[in-house]
C-alpha cells in the first residue's frame, strides 16, 4: 500500500463526508491492528501507528514490564488493581496473576534491552510485515466502513438534535403509502400524510417548508418527524415573514388551529407606537397573503391579544362582531357571551369552529347565548 496514495485517500475521504481525519486514522488502527492479528495469527500484544503526516503504517508487537525472573514461570501470584465500581468509587482488589511471555517480560530481561525501564512501563518491537499493505486493505475496509458509518451518523444526530418545534425546508425525495420522505441535506424526514394540509398536493421534487414535531436519536441515525397541519407551522411561517415577530417587536401570544380551514393567532406588542395585528397582515394583505398561499388557502384571523380576558374573548371570536362577554370564573377560565342574532353564527362558525378555536386561543371555556336565552337566565347585555 503506498502511504502516500493512502494519506491523500484518507483526506480525500474526510473532506467528502465531512469527518475530522483524526476519527477516520483511528479508525483504521483499529481496524488494522484486528486485520493483522487475523491474517498473521498473532496472540500478542499489538499497537498499529499511523504516521499523520506520510500515511505510512508500522505495527509494534509490545509486552508489558512484569515482576523478576523468580516469578517468570509461576502462576497464582496475587496482583492489585484499582477498579471503578457502579457509583464512581475506586476500589483495589487483588486477582491471580499468570506469566505469558508472549504479552509479558520479566523486569531482568526488559532492562537487558531498555536500561531503566521498570515494572508497568511496555517494551516494543516493531513487527510489520512486508505484504502487510495488500492484506490490510482488504480485510479493514469493512471495519473502517463501518466506523465512517457510526461517525457520520453523529455528526447528522448532532446538526438535528436542536431542531425539534423548529422549520425547515427539504425536498420531496419518496412517498409511500402512509409517508413522504423529505430530503433535509444529510438525511431526510418522515412526513405522514395524516400531516399534511388537507387538500393540498404534494408533488416529487418540490421544495417543501415543514414543521419538526419529534428529532428521535438512534443506532441508525436521526428519526425526523414532520407536519404542516401542526399550530406550531403557523407560528414559524409568521417568524419567517413579519420581521417585527423575528426581531421580538411583535410577540405571539399563542395559536389555535384547523388545519385546512381556520387559524388563529393572537398577537401584541409593548411598543404603544406598533399596530400588532396590521403589522402582520401587512399593506393590502401583502405579509398574511404570503402566509395564506403556504398555508394552502386556509383562513387566518390574525387578533390583539389583550390582558383583560374579557376583551381578549371579544377578539378572539372575530369575525363576529357586537358581542358582550361576561367572565364567570377566572380560576376555572369560564365564560359566557351574549350576541346578536345577525352575528351568532358567525360567533359560533361552521360546526362550531370558530367558539372552539376561541376557546383554544385564550384557554377559556366559551359559551355563546343569544340575547334571548341571556334574558332567560337572568343576565343584562348591559353589565361590564
Amino acid at each position: 500500500m503506498d502511504s502516500k496514495k493512502f494519506k491523500l485517500a484518507l483526506e480525500n475521504l474526510s473532506k467528502e463526508k465531512g469527518i475530522d481525519k483524526d476519527v477516520i486514522y483511528d479508525a483504521m488502527e483499529l481496524a488494522l491492528t484486528s486485520a493483522y492479528k487475523k491474517n498473521y495469527h498473532s496472540l500478542s500484544n499489538v499497537r498499529v501507528d499511523i504516521n499523520r503526516e506520510t500515511g505510512e503504517i508500522k505495527i509494534f508487537s509490545y509486552k508489558t514490564v512484569v515482576f523478576s525472573e523468580e516469578f517468570e514461570k509461576e502462576d497464582g501470584v496475587l496482583e492489585k488493581e484499582i477498579i471503578t465500581d457502579e457509583d464512581g468509587n475506586e476500589k483495589e482488589i487483588e486477582k491471580e496473576f499468570h506469566f505469558d511471555d508472549r504479552i509479558h517480560i520479566t523486569l531482568e530481561n526488559a532492562r537487558k534491552q531498555v536500561p531503566g525501564i521498570e515494572i508497568g512501563e511496555t517494551i516494543e518491537k516493531e513487527v510489520t510485515p512486508k505484504d502487510f499493505g495488500r492484506v490490510a486493505a482488504s480485510t479493514a475496509k469493512q471495519v473502517v466502513v463501518q466506523k465512517i458509518r457510526e461517525a457520520e451518523r453523529e455528526i447528522i444526530n448532532n446538526e438535528f438534535s436542536d431542531k425539534q418545534d423548529e422549520m425547515m425546508s427539504g425536498i420531496v425525495a419518496m412517498e409511500d403509502v402512509r409517508n413522504y420522505y423529505i430530503d433535509l441535506g444529510r438525511t431526510q424526514g418522515i412526513l405522514p400524510k395524516s400531516e399534511i394540509i388537507p387538500g393540498e398536493v404534494i408533488k416529487m421534487g418540490s421544495s417543501l417548508k415543514v414543521y419538526v414535531t419529534k428529532v428521535e436519536n438512534n443506532s441508525k441515525g436521526p428519526l425526523i418527524l414532520l407536519s404542516r397541519k401542526h399550530y406550531g407551522f403557523v407560528k414559524r411561517l409568521f417568524e419567517l415573514e413579519i420581521p417585527e415577530i423575528n426581531e421580538g417587536i411583535i410577540l405571539v401570544y399563542s395559536v389555535a388551529r384547523d388545519a385546512g380551514n381556520r387559524t388563529k393567532i393572537a398577537v401584541y406588542s409593548e411598543n404603544l407606537n406598533v399596530d400588532p395585528v396590521g403589522a402582520c397582515i401587512g399593506e393590502h394583505g401583502s405579509r398574511i397573503g404570503r402566509i395564506i398561499s403556504e398555508l394552502n388557502g386556509e383562513k387566518i384571523d390574525v387578533v390583539k391579544y389583550e390582558a383583560s380576558n374579557s376583551r381578549f374573548i371579544e377578539n378572539a371570536l372575530s369575525p363576529a362582531r357586537n358581542l358582550h362577554v361576561f367572565v364567570t370564573d377566572e380560576k376555572k377560565k369560564e365564560a359566557l357571551v351574549v350576541v346578536d342574532n345577525e352575528n351568532l353564527s358567525l360567533a359560533i362558525g361552521k360546526k362550531g369552529m370558530n367558539v372552539r378555536l376561541a376557546s383554544r386561543l385564550t384557554h377559556f371555556k366559551i359559551d355563546v347565548l343569544t340575547v334571548e336565552q341571556a334574558k332567560e337566565k337572568g343576565i343584562s347585555i348591559y353589565e361590564d
